[in-house]
């Protein structure tokens, strides 16, 4: 697969924000409390997306931030297609490399580290672009989104899941997001489909999954209870985890789904051909 450039750059300033996140999603804490598939609705909401974007076994697909590898390999083996992976942190490469391995798929499954906003591919090499619960983490959406777009061949599709938010929080919602630093930048629906939109591509299928949200806030509020009861016990630790902070964030954001404040959503566009 062709490549045009060898190195990652970004500003000083993205960089920080991209290694905080890369960082987070590498650590035993993040899989503690989200599992391995690290996004609302799990493996069934990545096969529907995968539908979405009419994947079969000629399909050349690239996840986009792919984390430990997790979507990557289901893909390959639900749909068959070939799948590229990409993300910021080197640890994550390494771990779904593995992954792919003991999976038996590393024939069809690749990764690189690699920025989102800076993709190491040629125009046109891919018929899918996926990238779950991670573009409103990239500081530069507007670059990501245009890259997606020339990665792409013509009447290729690009799927993104999200969290999505109203645009004026109140001020203790607005904290709520701000102390999740990585999902602080959250849009709107409108807002991820403009990005989309201003970088060529023409809106397919929109999909509302507040419920997946929903289900997994609550997973999160129980795993804490666990961890709050087994960690009184001196049988858990979890360093760096303010256990008393991170109850209230998750019934915050339990209040804001049920409110409507926040929510998840799939969506599906395509590059005109």
């Amino acid at each position: 697969m062709a490549t045009n450039n060898d190195t990652i750059r970004v500003r000083p300033e993205q960089g920080q924000v991209k290694t905080c996140c890369a960082t987070l999603y590498e650590s035993d804490l993040t899989r503690f409390l989200l599992g391995d598939s690290f996004h609302p609705g799990g493996l069934q909401l990545t096969a529907q997306l995968g539908r979405m974007l009419g994947l079969t076994p000629p399909s050349r697909v690239l996840d986009v931030a792919c984390g430990k590898g997790t979507t990557a390999v289901f893909l390959a083996k639900k749909f068959g297609c070939e799948v590229f992976g990409v993300d910021y942190g080197d640890r994550n490469v390494a771990a779904a490399r593995s992954l792919a391995q003991a999976d038996h798929v590393d024939s069809r499954v690749q990764f690189e580290r690699s920025d989102a906003e800076n993709l190491p591919f040629s125009d046109g090499s891919f018929d899918a672009v996926i990238c779950e619960c991670a573009f409103c983490t990239f500081p530069d959406k507007v670059a990501g989104a245009r890259e997606f777009f020339r990665v792409l061949r013509r009447g290729g599709r690009v799927g993104i899941s999200d969290l999505t938010r109203e645009r004026v929080l109140p001020e203790e919602l607005d904290g709520l997001l701000a102390w999740i630093a990585c999902i602080g930048d959250a849009q709107t629906l409108e807002g991820y489909t403009a990005f989309l939109r201003d970088a060529g591509f023409s809106m397919d299928n929109i999909k509302q999954q507040n419920e997946a949200l929903e289900e997994m806030v609550n997973q999160v509020r129980v795993k804490l209870l666990g961890a709050e009861i087994m960690t009184g016990l001196n049988k858990l630790q979890l360093p760096g985890l303010d256990l008393g902070a991170a109850k209230r964030m998750a019934n915050s954001a339990m209040a804001a789904v049920k409110q409507g404040q926040l929510g998840y959503a799939l969506i599906c566009a395509m590059k005109p051909d």
